[in-house]
């Protein structure tokens, strides 16, 4: 299984993460502030240019105030549709 942020999986994960920081009314600046990074950080998962983990997700869904499980299954969801 390819690892790239370029698969359409990944893509799709990507532009779910963003639609969700979008609903959540948050800049990627807020979201780097919550988080303790540089916006660059959150830019950079954004676009596929970094690769998350699951450790590394649940701190964003914190940040989002989403529950990793609910962000999991709505984001299973959209990957079952498509």
């Amino acid at each position: 299984m390819p690892r790239s942020t370029h698969t359409r999986d990944y893509r799709l994960f990507r532009e779910f993460l963003r639609s969700v920081r979008r609903q959540a009314g948050l800049t990627q600046k807020e979201v780097a502030k919550a988080l303790g990074v540089h916006q660059s950080y959150v830019s950079k998962y954004e676009t596929g240019e970094r690769r998350l983990d699951v450790v590394e997700l649940r701190q964003i869904c914190r940040a989002l105030k989403i529950p990793l499980g609910a962000f999991i299954t709505r984001l299973d969801k959209r990957l079952s549709r498509n």
